[in-house]
């Protein structure tokens, strides 16, 4: 099947010297790799651990700031366009 993709040139030169190396197509080298690629992600145990994310200061947002209002968390962040307009 053909199909069009975007590939780093770096990693498609190296895909294109192994395929030379190993007298094969580029296009069975890429579905080699990508085989090998999908079957090791599969084979990968769920992670039934929680993962720990690094916190900086004692956690929590600061006292008075509603997370749920986001036009308040990105005026505190500097991230709301709205504020920056009418700046």
């Amino acid at each position: 099947m053909r199909t069009t993709i975007n590939l780093d040139a770096d990693l498609l030169a190296d895909a294109k010297q192994v395929a030379a190396r190993s007298h094969r197509s580029l296009g069975s080298v890429l579905e080699d790799a990508l085989r090998l690629m999908l079957a090791s992600t599969e084979d990968a145990p769920p992670r039934d651990e929680p993962v720990s994310l690094p916190v900086h200061g004692r956690g929590g947002p600061r006292p008075g700031v509603d997370l749920a209002n986001s036009e308040q968390v990105a005026d505190l962040v500097g991230d709301n366009e709205s504020a920056r307009a009418s700046a």
